[in-house]
């Protein structure tokens, strides 16, 4: 028998070569490493997200002579928000996802990228009493930057007639999404358009 290559400093560097797999195992879960915190995470997230939202048409008949001054977007958890400023009383409105957008008046095509297009018609016009616009925006194909964005792909002006005012949205894919106004700042108003990230 070789009982005598068995000493305390062999069962010591036995155990030591031992505990290292354990330290390897358990390492990630303390440093936050491991993907099994993110999953639970995101799963968290997409619970809290609010629920109940549809593709199909929102609509407020509503027209105010308030114009439009400006067009917003926003990143949040759960969806990308687009926000259009009214000087004035809220403005009804026309949500809708369709195959082409076009301008008003003309009728010429508006590219946009991504799988799905959300037309915008806001019932206000984008110009005052005496036709002097009052949402100039710097790229007309470009209303804001959305690059990095969950959902949104592009915003585009589709022009102002007739006292409306039309919006090009490219979407990543035909996604649920909510319409609503809110007061404030002052006598303003703002047209919230959500579009979540998921289904």
């Amino acid at each position: 028998m070789n009982v005598h290559h068995i000493t305390p400093r062999t069962i010591l560097a036995a155990l030591a070569v031992m505990a290292v797999p354990a330290a390897a195992f358990a390492a990630p879960a303390l440093t936050g490493s491991s993907t099994a915190p993110r999953t639970a995470s995101t799963a968290a997230v997409a619970a809290a997200c609010p629920s109940g939202w549809g593709s199909l048409p929102e609509a407020n008949s509503r027209m105010t002579p308030a114009p439009v001054t400006n067009v917003r977007t926003g990143r949040h958890p759960c969806f990308d928000r687009i926000v259009v400023d009214v000087h004035g009383r809220a403005a009804g409105y026309d949500v809708r996802y369709v195959k082409n957008v076009y301008t008003d008046g003309a009728g010429f095509l508006i590219p946009l990228r991504g799988g799905a297009k959300l037309q915008i018609v806001v019932h206000a016009p984008a110009y005052d009493d005496n036709g002097k616009a009052t949402y100039l925006p710097k790229n007309d194909r470009e209303l804001t930057n959305v690059a990095g964005y969950t959902t949104l792909r592009q915003l585009a002006s589709a022009g102002s007639f007739e006292g409306q005012t039309t919006i090009g949205v490219g979407v990543r894919a035909r996604l649920p999404f909510r319409v609503y106004t809110l007061a404030g700042p002052g006598s303003n108003t703002r047209l919230v358009i959500d579009v979540a990230h998921h289904w």
